[in-house]
């Protein structure tokens, strides 16, 4: 890999879906070939694949592994990929795009090619979302040197690129000189593990720190900005992202450094009025109380286990999508933006 790419996160091929597994890095770069529609099921559920744009891709290509290849197959496809994960919206809107050519379509013998055509479509779509979205963040970052992220919203979590890193890696393709510190993210670790991986091997400067550790470094004044992703988007602005980025926001509002939400308008849910309306993924005690088989909490103790949490939309500077960026967004920003 050089300056010029990103991991490519997934593909079709052969009939099979083929997707890095994410669980295994940095350790190993090894992928994950999916030949029906549970083991894509599985591989959403278990984070081999993973980021809101991922999962909606993902799932389209395990539509068009469900067996038998009917209108009854796929939609029976459909309301299981459904099920894998309940908070990343792009999920749903992927899902629904498949569904619409099922209804459209009449023939079976038609409906295998058209909707490995949709999905194609789909994965080509975030491709240039990501390019997009590149350019605009990188109007609002240019004159940043260091810039704080959470989690993974990179080539790891779409097609290329990401969202909340495409404007570093347009801004480095440029030859602009930043840094990007990234928090390990409790408690899978996906700044550490995913972050660092991609941007270090793509030749970003890049620096880990734990969760605890970014209130200190904003204080410092080191850090121009934050960007993050986003899994859901309400209406208001509100955002869902991986647990540990409102903190992060009211540590940024307090330190008067922008908070910068990025996210394809595919992650906007304007059927929700706001953010708390979201569900709200728990996932499994032990990836808190055992991390990588180690037991770290006693048997006697509970964990809580929010996969993520919410920023409220008076706490985000800007909304960078592939359209265009929404300074303070509220509802009517919003609806004209996606209008």
């Amino acid at each position: 890999m050089n300056a010029n790419t990103t991991p490519e996160t997934l593909a079709f091929t052969d009939g099979k879906l083929v997707l890095i597994d994410q669980t295994r890095l940095p350790g190993e770069l090894v992928t994950l070939v999916c030949e029906n529609v549970e083991q894509t099921h599985d591989a959403i559920s278990r984070l081999v694949v993973r980021g809101a744009p991922a999962i909606g891709i993902a799932a389209a290509y395990g539509v068009c592994l469900a067996s038998p290849a009917n209108h009854e197959g796929y939609l029976a496809a459909i309301e299981r990929l459904a099920t894998s994960r309940p908070t990343a919206v792009n999920l749903f809107w992927a899902l629904d795009r498949m569904k619409d050519v099922i209804q459209r379509t009449t023939a079976d013998d038609d409906l295998a090619e058209l909707l490995l055509s949709e999905a194609i479509t789909i994965h080509d779509q975030d491709r240039q979302m990501c390019r997009d979205i590149g350019r605009h963040g990188a109007s609002l970052l240019g004159d940043c040197r260091a810039v704080l992220t959470h989690c993974n919203a990179g080539g790891l979590a779409t097609s290329m690129w990401g969202t909340a890193l495409a404007p570093i890696y347009h801004l480095h393709q440029a030859g602009h000189p930043i840094e990007v510190f990234a928090d390990e993210t409790r408690p899978l670790l996906q700044g550490a593990r995913l972050t660092a991986w991609e941007l270090s091997q793509a030749g970003v400067p890049v620096t880990v720190l734990t969760d605890s550790m970014a209130g200190s470094l904003l204080k410092s004044g080191k850090i121009d900005a934050v960007i993050v992703g986003a899994d859901r988007i309400a209406a208001n602005g509100d955002a869902a992202n991986k647990i540990g980025t409102y903190p992060l926001a009211v540590l940024a509002r307090y330190h008067n450094v922008p908070f910068y939400v990025a996210a394809p308008s595919s992650t906007f849910d304007m059927a929700l009025p706001t953010g708390d309306l979201i569900p709200i993924e728990q996932r499994s005690r032990t990836e808190v109380s055992n991390p990588h088989g180690t037991c770290v909490v006693p048997d006697a103790a509970n964990v809580m286990n929010p996969a993520f949490d919410v920023t409220p939309a008076e706490l985000i500077t800007a909304i960078i999508t592939e359209r265009g960026v929404v300074t303070a967004p509220n509802p009517a920003k919003l609806t004209e933006h996606l209008r």
